[in-house]
């Protein structure tokens, strides 16, 4: 990207070709020089003119055991916004994405870890999650999570609080720490003690913010203990 050489954009579309139908328009694509050389501004254009492409209607898309409100769920999480926005849908009580559906089951291979679990039963001290998404592998130990998405093998100890938040593979929240309106990539460890999403103005100085202020940490970025 232009100002920015560490980032590219993506094309996250998905496009289905039988082997000698691609292979045939790449290698006409590149016998012509007024072509972009483009898979979406040349190559299905090609396709489209030929009458050789389809579409898929993603409205239409019958999901067995889906509700009238869950029909052509969205989002295109370009941003860290969306991203955001997508995560919290799958936590509300009536998720418009559902992954509880048992008619149309998600396969996906479960990695060899424990249950997620709970623990201490104190004043003060009391292991509980609510309003969540906890993942297999997770350990909440004498402390609270609210409204927040936890991934596997993610440690949330004692006196810490987690509040609307993304937490992904093995994030380590040490006691004490406050975690509020992020998104933690993998294997982070939180110093005890530490203040996430509470000053704005300090976040911004140690940390990448999405333009409606969603705190954002990099897979196993270091994050210093507060003075």
């Amino acid at each position: 990207m232009p100002g920015a050489r560490d980032m590219a954009y993506a094309s996250m579309g998905i496009y289905v070709f039988t082997t000698n139908v691609l292979v045939d328009a790449v290698t006409r694509d590149a016998d012509d020089p007024t072509s972009k050389h483009d898979l979406g501004g040349s190559i299905v254009p090609m396709l489209v003119n030929k009458g050789d492409a389809c579409v898929y209607d993603f409205a239409a898309n019958d999901v067995p055991g889906a509700i009238e409100r869950e029909r052509a769920y969205w989002r295109d999480v370009g941003d860290l916004d969306s991203y955001y926005d997508a995560s919290m849908d799958l936590i509300a009580v009536d998720p418009v994405f559902n992954l509880y559906n048992r008619e149309w089951p998600i396969y996906s291979w479960h990695p060899p870890v424990p249950p997620a679990k709970f623990v201490l039963d104190e004043e003060g001290r009391r292991g509980q999650a609510v309003d969540s998404l906890v993942c297999a592998g997770v350990i909440v130990s004498g402390r609270t999570v609210r409204r927040s998405v936890l991934s596997g093998d993610v440690v949330v100890r004692e006196r810490s609080l987690v509040e609307d938040c993304v937490l992904m593979d093995g994030v380590d929240v040490g006691a004490g720490a406050v975690v509020r309106r992020a998104i933690v990539d993998k294997n982070v460890i939180i110093p005890p003690g530490v203040h996430i999403g509470v000053d704005r103005e300090r976040d911004g100085k140690r940390f990448t913010l999405s333009r409606r202020g969603i705190v954002v940490i990099g897979k196993g970025q270091a994050i210093w203990p507060d003075e």
